[in-house]
């Protein structure tokens, strides 16, 4: 069995730079192993793949696989399956926004698709967060052994080190200056002696309000035991969480607030990620990411 798939850079307006993510738009006849196998084959960090639905306002069902296991929940095959049925005209952009639903497994996501000269422009999807706070984490001593930094680079005073969980826990440490995040080395040996592995987050998502990308109000960078030293992962996952930590401080005020995170250098595949949140009263966030997407690649597999 052929089956066609497509490179796309994700958070990204050009090509070999953002998050690399493979998609294959006809889907319905592979089972769980096959996609298994050929998100394996790929060695990406996601492959998704995307299948009709026969429910009732559900654009398409889309599955997405790392290399080892499937993903309940990821930000850039969202932003990726959009930008290739509309590019394919699988998705009809017949309006200044065209509105379409996807299903994962952690549920239906709204997606809005913008369109320029009939093409897919910046890609937009919104997410309900209901994130879950703990303050009991690491010393700023052991933060710093962890990664390797001295321990005056550990911001204290307008952000705090948090544990948050929304789908997965994510240890979110802010660090004072762009250099610390980028100079970080994980250190494995302090991590496994620190109270950090109590925690039951193997991620941490370092974060800097300094950044090289003038118009970013974030730069971060996830690190961890599972995250090779030299790698630069895709941060969208971890928005949910993230949002859930700037919500959780007090100087954050009740509203609608927009801000954009970058992640990576032209080294690593710079991404740039544009937020918009609602801190509202309840323990429930809504939170909408976008980006733009561009088209590498394209072939066949066989099954």
């Amino acid at each position: 069995m052929k089956q066609q798939y497509y490179i796309v850079d994700v958070f990204t307006e050009s090509t070999f730079d953002g998050a690399q993510i493979a998609v294959f738009p006809f889907a319905d006849e592979l089972k769980q192993d096959q996609m298994q196998l050929l998100a394996r084959e790929l060695n990406l960090s996601d492959t998704v793949f995307i299948k009709k639905s026969d429910k009732e306002n559900v654009t398409r069902k889309i599955s997405v696989y790392s290399p080892t296991e499937e993903i309940d929940f990821a930000g850039p095959p969202i932003i990726a399956s959009a930008h290739v049925l509309a590019s394919i005209g699988e998705i009809k952009l017949e309006d200044k926004y065209t509105d379409v639903v996807f299903e994962e497994n952690v549920g239906a996501i709204d997606v809005s698709i913008s369109q320029k000269e009939g093409k897919p422009g910046l890609i937009q999807f919104e997410i309900k967060s209901q994130p879950v706070i703990d303050h009991y984490v690491p010393m700023e001593n052991d933060l710093a052994d962890m990664l390797c930094l001295d321990e005056s680079e550990v911001e204290k005073l307008k952000y705090q080190t948090m544990l948050v969980s929304d789908n997965k826990p994510y240890l979110i440490i802010p660090l004072r200056t762009f250099d610390a995040v980028r100079k970080a080395k994980f250190n494995y040996a302090a991590w496994s002696q620190s109270v950090a592995p109590i925690c039951m987050a193997k991620d941490m998502l370092l974060f800097s309000t300094q950044s090289d990308t003038p118009t970013s109000n974030f730069h971060s960078r996830l690190v961890g035991p599972d995250i090779g030293v030299h790698e630069d992962p895709p941060i969208a996952s971890a928005i949910p969480a993230f949002t859930g930590y700037l919500c959780a401080h007090d100087n954050l005020a009740k509203g609608r607030h927009t801000f954009v995170i970058d992640r990576g250098m032209n080294s690593t595949r710079k991404s740039v990620l544009s937020i918009e949140m609602d801190n509202s009263e309840t323990k429930e966030n809504s939170i909408r990411v976008g980006g733009p997407a561009v088209m590498v690649g394209e072939g066949n597999m066989f099954v």
